[in-house]
């Protein structure tokens, strides 16, 4: 479904890069906070925005306290978020 490189947590997708971007899979909750953040850019799919994961170009992860707020987010929500029925 997705390019690039896609990190699976139990089973689940926590976070994707391709070309020059992650993206992140977080908490739809947080959605409203995590779009002000610098490099966000909505996921958009056939018109549609996908609440709950972004794109996140390469100005919004520079630093490593940047890299580490995303892959954060995306662990923290890890456990709550739904897989794939097998």
């Amino acid at each position: 479904m997705f390019r690039g490189l896609t990190f699976m947590i139990n089973g689940k997708m926590c976070v994707n890069i391709s070309n020059d971007n992650l993206m992140c899979r977080f908490d739809p909750d947080f959605q409203d906070k995590v779009s002000e953040r610098k490099g966000f850019q909505p996921m958009i799919m056939k018109g549609r925005e996908y609440k709950g994961y972004c794109y996140v170009s390469k100005d919004g992860f520079k630093t490593k306290k940047d890299f580490e707020y995303w892959l954060t987010l995306c662990l923290n929500f890890n456990d709550k978020a739904k897989g794939k029925k097998k």
